[in-house]
């Protein structure tokens, strides 16, 4: 074998592997300028309610990754979002496979694709991006609790650039995810 297929080789492995690399880890820089923000804090704030006016705007397509669900007015504002043609998908947690109440059957049983990612011990994340502009995420679950109990925050982000990065990094997770 000759010296220039040797690197060649070992140049397409170094490449390989950077490539895997980038494939499970996710980082990046964003400096937003003049960005509109909308920040809810619950009790009290109505981040339910914003996320569902951000939903009932939506033109093209929304994407959901989420830890807990079983926010009753968020799925209907998904089924309403289905029914108008926006294309929308759905990742959530496995413990949603088991979850004595959850949206996950919900929004199956409307036609809305619904995955499971069990690649990690958990999938914490709570994230909607909307027609590629918007990003929705912050500590708050989409749970009643989330709205009435918990202190938590929200933020409502409208980006593209932040968009696309929070839509690269959920296609990664929709990969390596199972039809719920």
């Amino acid at each position: 074998m000759s010296k220039k297929c040797i690197r060649k080789g070992i140049i397409f492995i170094i490449l390989a592997a950077l490539l895997l690399i980038g494939h499970h880890s996710f980082a990046a820089d964003l400096v937003l300028n003049n960005t509109p923000v909308r920040v809810c804090f619950s009790p009290g704030g109505d981040c339910t309610a914003n996320i569902v006016q951000e939903i009932d705007a939506a033109k093209t397509e929304i994407l959901v990754q989420a830890y807990s669900f079983t926010s009753a007015p968020i799925a209907k504002a998904l089924l309403e979002a289905k029914k108008r043609g926006i294309h929308l998908t759905v990742i959530l947690d496995k413990s949603q496979r088991s979850q004595k109440y959850t949206s996950a059957r919900f929004m199956q049983n409307s036609g809305i694709p619904v995955y499971i990612d069990d690649a990690h011990a958990l999938v914490h994340n709570k994230i909607i991006t909307i027609d590629r502009s918007t990003v929705i995420t912050g500590s708050f679950n989409f749970t009643k609790a989330a709205e009435e109990k918990n202190a938590e925050n929200l933020l409502i982000i409208k980006s593209p650039a932040l968009a696309r990065i929070y839509t690269d990094n959920w296609v990664l997770h929709w990969q390596h995810s199972d039809s719920y």
